[in-house]
């Protein structure tokens, strides 16, 4: 699949955005985790869906929107990472879930370690809102973009920490 790419600028650091001819395949803080290597990405300076996807990130960090629109398209992940990214994509704004009410959601409750793994690699970062996933006792737990970066999206959000 040939995937091309571009960069934005955000209050919490820079993002690499990529898209197939189908969707956004994913959105990633330039340090984070689980980011696969973008080299051979073609680097552009505007394609439709990177430009819709840019500019609802900054109208998400302005407090204008809260609902992304852009059409994401999957490059990878297991139908079970799928699955999780999909409910991610179900917590509303301002809201949390914990890593055991997904697995439950997905009719798997012994299944909080692998939530966890696919939450972790979760390629839309902000988009599939994987910073409102917190532990079992409503604790922050590990973000891929940066413990830092997950406190300052719930503080956007309205999360009392």
């Amino acid at each position: 699949m040939s995937l091309q790419r571009m960069q934005i600028k955000t209050p919490l650091g820079k993002m690499i955005l990529a898209a197939s001819e189908d969707g956004l395949a994913g959105l990633w803080f330039e340090d984070q985790k689980y980011m696969p290597a973008y080299v051979s990405w073609k680097n552009v300076r505007h394609h439709p869906i990177l430009d819709q996807a840019g500019a609802e990130i900054d109208a998400y960090f302005k407090g204008q929107s809260q609902i992304f629109t852009t059409p994401r398209k999957a490059a990878w992940g297991t139908e079970f990472q799928q699955r999780v990214w999909e409910t991610l994509m179900m917590i509303p704004f301002g809201g949390t879930m914990t890593y055991g009410e997904i697995a439950r959601s997905l009719d798997n409750p012994n299944a909080v370690r692998a939530v966890g793994g696919a939450v972790g690699r979760n390629p839309w970062s902000i988009m599939a809102p994987c910073h409102r996933v917190l532990g079992a006792n409503g604790g922050l737990t590990g973000y891929a973009g940066g413990l830092e970066r997950k406190i300052e999206l719930l503080r956007l959000e309205g999360v009392l920490l």
